[in-house]
């Protein structure tokens, strides 16, 4: 989740104590050790959004990145969807679409060791469309995400994530930027228990219109050894383009 996790731990337990993506939306900048696999999965994640009389939902059952440790400073990750159900509901009508979510492909590689209190990585990414329309735009898409991590006091980190992506425009006739940001404080309140707070950022420069997303997230994970780790979490929207509320509980294990 962040650098305040991984370093507590390893102070605490393990040398090389599982460090997680997840949960909330900030990137760790460490890696999953060379040789070995790592899943981290929201076993069910449920958001709700409302503009004028319309709703809508959304289900995620089994979100899920596998990991594989490249080297000491990288790993290669697959992030995969396999059941989303949205369901619209506007003016007295019902509308439901399921299926399986897009693929996405990450490589991250650290910048900076273990020991400075300043650690910084790159994730270039892309985006396979797996998801048929309605469900997502068919559409190769891909970004570059640099996150930051500094060790304040103690056992508490903050982290940083700015992330530029380069996505295919409402129309399908050309592609367009979006920036996104976030801060996330973490902190280590008694040993294996980690929990964090988090604003995050979306600018999406749609040439139909730019759309602003932003939320205020809270996270909470527990490590029941140095190799499996539990968490959950909840997002509040802050713009009319950003879900209501998001609720998530998911896991994560070394193989």
């Amino acid at each position: 989740m962040s650098a305040a996790w991984a370093l507590a731990l390893a102070a605490a337990a393990d040398p090389a104590p599982i460090c997680t993506d997840r949960p909330a939306k900030a990137n760790a900048v460490c890696t999953v050790p060379p040789g070995e696999f790592q899943v981290e999965s929201s076993a069910i994640g449920w958001a709700q959004s409302g503009d004028g009389g319309a709703r809508t939902t959304l289900l995620y059952v089994g979100s899920s990145v596998m990991k594989y440790g490249v080297d000491r400073r990288s790993d290669l990750q697959l992030g995969f969807t396999p059941y989303l159900r949205f369901k619209n509901r506007e003016a007295g009508r019902q509308e439901v679409i399921s299926g399986i979510g897009d693929l996405t492909i990450r490589y991250k590689y650290r910048l900076t060791d273990g020991e400075r209190p300043v650690q910084v990585a790159i994730i270039p990414f892309i985006k396979v469309p797996t998801a048929k329309r309605g469900m997502g735009n068919r559409r190769v898409e891909g970004g570059l995400a640099v996150p930051i991590s500094f060790t304040l006091s103690g056992p508490v980190a903050l982290t940083l994530g700015p992330e530029v992506d380069v996505l295919a425009d409402g129309d399908g006739a050309g592609r367009h930027a979006a920036l996104i940001n976030l801060v996330n404080l973490s902190a280590t309140v008694v040993p294996r228990l980690t929990i964090a707070g988090e604003l995050w950022s979306n600018i999406n420069f749609d040439p139909a219109g730019t759309a602003r997303q932003a939320s205020a997230d809270a996270a909470v994970a527990y490590a029941l050894s140095d190799r499996v780790q539990i968490d959950g979490g909840v997002n509040a929207g802050l713009t009319r383009h950003t879900p209501d509320i998001e609720f998530y509980a998911g896991f994560s294990f070394k193989l």
